[in-house]
């Protein structure tokens, strides 16, 4: 993440970090709505740092559906008097959200996301954006080769896995949320809970459509 853009979505970690820590650990699988990104994320190296948007928890417009691409049902002129659907970029509100931890590979967060109710929209072939704490650490890639674009409608499914500590050495941010975005370019991140965890280099994955190739690699 570089430039403006990194900036726009970076904005006020200290702020969301300082409300995170004061607040109490939740359900681990409770569900979080999310406003909408304007284009696919990039990766980061490991634990770089940042300042991190303030993240949504209400949604941004209701699950409309009105992504980056344009809302359901527009379409692209075809010069023949007909219209091509567009193929809508999923935005955060257009998403139902929930975590879980997990204990293969040594432990991860799985992230799931599911198009709300009516919605149909694509997850960009690129990482998911997550960041923890105050200082806004970034997570950095823990796969080599960029994903596929995934199709979320309907009952669909798309899954990310984040090793939140990938050093050996003790100590590290002790956290109970995290901060997700579609892509670096989000306006409105999410802060899903994922009870306590602490938090040295993290890295995800890329998003895939079965939960057992989500798994982190230390």
């Amino acid at each position: 993440m570089s430039g403006n853009r990194r900036k726009a979505f970076l904005v006020s970690a200290a702020l969301v970090g300082g409300a995170l820590l004061l607040t109490a650990c939740q359900d681990s699988d409770t569900a979080a709505d999310t406003g909408a990104p304007q284009g696919p994320s990039s990766a980061a190296p490991a634990g770089k740092t940042g300042t991190l948007a303030t993240p949504s928890t209400t949604g941004g417009s209701q699950g409309d559906g009105k992504g980056a691409a344009g809302g359901a049902g527009s379409g692209a002129d075809t010069g023949n008097g007909e219209r091509k659907p567009v193929e809508q970029t999923c935005g955060a509100n257009d998403i139902a959200w929930s975590t879980k931890s997990e204990s293969q590979g040594g432990g991860y967060i799985l992230i799931t996301a599911k198009a709300k109710p009516g919605i149909t929209c694509y997850l960009p072939a690129a990482l998911p954006t997550v960041a923890f704490g105050s200082d806004g650490t970034e997570a950095g890639p823990a796969e080599q080769a960029v994903g596929k674009q995934i199709k979320l409608s309907g009952s669909t499914a798309a899954y990310a896995g984040v090793n939140p500590k990938t050093t050996k050495e003790n100590g590290g941010k002790e956290l109970d949320s995290i901060i997700v975005a579609v892509g670096n370019t989000d306006p409105d991140p999410v802060s899903l809970p994922v009870g306590t965890i602490t938090v040295d280099r993290p890295v995800v994955t890329n998003w895939h459509t079965s939960p057992k190739d989500a798994v982190p690699v230390k």
